[in-house]
């Protein structure tokens, strides 16, 4: 009787971690270790970064940079770390706004042409 039940929750484990893995896919990828020390040239090619909280899933804060499909974590709290984040979320803004301008100047032209 003992060895059904445990057979059981094994089932439902295997059943169940699929699931849990599509719902946080984060959760068995967490930073365990930050660099303080981050070079120049590394920050020049961070493609995007992500921000990994110390909650119920991942027990460290970390900054998780993107470079050519390797993740690198490292110090939130670092000078140079924080700067190039701020430079990154600059030129997102600016992108943005760029796009968005021609947009509505054909949206205008088009209905000109109409009338």
């Amino acid at each position: 009787q003992n060895m059904t039940c445990t057979s059981h929750i094994s089932v439902l484990f295997l059943t169940l971690l699929p699931l849990f893995l599509a719902l946080f896919p984060g959760a068995f990828d967490c930073c365990r270790k930050i660099s303080d020390e981050i070079p120049k040239g590394i920050l020049r090619r961070v493609e995007r970064f992500e921000i990994q909280k110390a909650d119920g899933l991942c027990h460290l804060e970390a900054v998780i940079l993107h470079i050519k499909g390797k993740k690198f974590c490292v110090n939130p709290w670092n000078r140079k770390v924080k700067k190039m984040m701020k430079k990154i979320q600059q030129k997102i803004h600016r992108s943005r706004s760029h796009v968005r301008k021609p947009r509505r100047t054909r949206i205008t032209k088009r209905k000109e042409q109409k009338q």
